[in-house]
């Protein structure tokens, strides 16, 4: 594999299949961390659990190290600069909204997902997680269509405006509903530079520089830089959307091709999760 393979090769099943590989990898360390959760426990100390858990099962890079958000910050209350999405203090209490998220890589290979989930009930959430799903329909259906990148995004706000909620993903840094993955390469060490890794930062910075130049971008949100249809890649989708103090997502890798798409993988937990609760409506 060269170090100047960055963007994954969507004809190549092999290829696909080692990205399919560490994003099942991620959901099993969620859903496993997820179980164990319990009141008290912090979003640090969670953190330290899934990094401790995805480095024994081989993962050697980072995107970004895990996340992890308790009550009303997944729902990014009152954040208004970077460092308040790191892990904190927030303890886990009965009835809280949880969201998981971890991007690492194996072998150069990555993956970025979001897990949500409540410790017990929260009929809120209930209905903001039944809600969602109509964005991975959506979302897929307008990038089959070959909209530009900046209109699906307008469409995605003019749903989650019909729903009565309010964007969340706009907080994320360049307000991103997505972005490019690849395999993480290059002659600098791994490491990580809090809370990205090292060559993870050398790749998107080389891939910015070089989508720029022939007029799109690596990171999709509703801007001018946005305004060019969906570029063939692997795509990390994430949208994000609140009530009050309780925000759900999903994060998954959308394959697109020069003309059409997919869902990288469909055997994925909140996938299942909606389509047993519309089984049992």
């Amino acid at each position: 594999m060269s170090n100047n393979v960055a963007l994954a090769r969507t004809d190549n099943a092999a290829e696909l299949e080692r990205f399919r590989e560490i994003q099942r990898l991620c959901y099993q360390c969620a859903q496993e961390v997820a179980a164990t959760l319990e009141p008290g426990v912090t979003e640090r100390e969670v953190c330290r659990t899934m990094r401790r858990w995805l480095r024994g099962h081989g993962v050697d890079d980072w995107l970004h190290t895990p996340f992890a958000w308790f009550g009303d910050r997944t729902a990014f209350r009152g954040f208004k600069v970077p460092v308040q999405f790191l892990p904190s203090g927030r303890r886990l209490e009965e009835g809280m909204p949880y969201i998981l998220d971890m991007a690492p890589a194996r072998e150069g290979y990555s993956a970025d997902i979001g897990y949500g989930g409540v410790l017990g009930e929260n009929r809120v959430w209930e209905q903001l997680d039944t809600d969602l799903a109509a964005y991975r329909t959506l979302i897929l259906d307008l990038v089959k269509r070959r909209l530009p990148f900046a209109e699906i995004y307008a469409e995605v706000d003019a749903l989650i405006e019909r729903q009565g909620y309010d964007n969340r993903h706009r907080k994320y840094p360049g307000r991103v509903i997505g972005h490019q993955v690849g395999i993480i390469g290059g002659p600098l060490p791994k490491g990580v530079g809090f809370p990205f890794g090292v060559r993870f930062l050398q790749t998107i910075g080389r891939e910015l520089v070089k989508e720029r130049m022939q007029g799109r971008s690596p990171l999709w949100n509703g801007s001018k830089q946005s305004q060019h249809p969906p570029t063939p890649g692997l795509w990390a989708v994430e949208p994000h959307i609140g009530f009050r103090d309780v925000g759900v997502k999903f994060e998954e890798l959308l394959v697109v091709t020069e003309d059409d798409a997919h869902w990288l993988d469909d055997d994925l937990p909140h996938v299942h999760r909606w389509a047993a609760r519309k089984a049992g409506a």
